[in-house]
């Protein structure tokens, strides 16, 4: 069982990463929350990670956040969920608004994830209130969205919009939802934004809105 790794950051291609650990790359799959408070590349970092092996693939899932990882893990447990939905739902959805989400009783946020039916919604709510309690999860207030908070610009070739559509179809979103929450993302933005900085503000924008 490999549970957390420390090393270089090699790539970042939401929702994946490449980590240099003593000379070997693990590929990681990571929430858009822990890739939020990640370092820019060439920078160290440690993850708090969940392996998971199965016939056809053997998949690593990374998280700054302990908090995050128990979280991750008690979704798996969700009759229906699997590890690529709870990351799509970890990514469309802060923990506190989750929590809050849960405590309310509240499908309409739940939804709008992809991979989460009104069916899904309602198994979610029943089987995690009792869960997060025993989690004890600390209440996560929101960020507020600056660039200052997020990593560093990646090199100005890269194609931030197109990382951030690949990332968005990548967690569950269809192609056409994608571009059109990315457009609207730049539009509000401006060109500069960076791919993190357009992911987050197309995921607040599709489920919010």
């Amino acid at each position: 069982m490999i549970g957390y790794l420390r090393g270089r950051i090699l790539e970042k291609q939401p929702p994946w990463l490449l980590l240099d650990v003593n000379g070997v790359g693990y590929e990681v799959e990571a929430s858009m929350n822990t890739f939020y408070g990640l370092p820019e590349v060439g920078a160290e970092t440690g993850l708090h990670t969940h392996f998971v092996v199965r016939e056809d693939a053997q998949l690593l899932f990374g998280f700054v956040d302990a908090q995050e990882k128990l979280l991750f893990r008690s979704l798996i447990k969700v009759n229906g969920v699997g590890p690529k939905l709870a990351l799509s739902i970890l990514s469309g959805i802060s923990a506190d608004a989750f929590i809050r989400t849960v405590h309310q009783e509240d499908t309409s946020a739940l939804v709008k994830i992809p991979g989460v039916g009104k069916k899904t919604a309602e198994r979610l709510i029943v089987e995690m209130k009792d869960r997060l309690a025993l989690l004890e999860l600390p209440t996560l207030t929101e960020l507020e969205l600056s660039s200052g908070n997020l990593p560093a610009a990646a090199p100005a070739a890269t194609d931030h919009r197109a990382e951030a559509e690949s990332a968005l179809v990548a967690l569950g979103y269809k192609p056409q939802q994608a571009t059109k929450a990315i457009e609207k993302a730049a539009e509000t933005l401006g060109a500069d934004a960076v791919t993190e900085v357009l992911i987050r503000q197309a995921l607040k924008t599709m489920v919010t809105g």
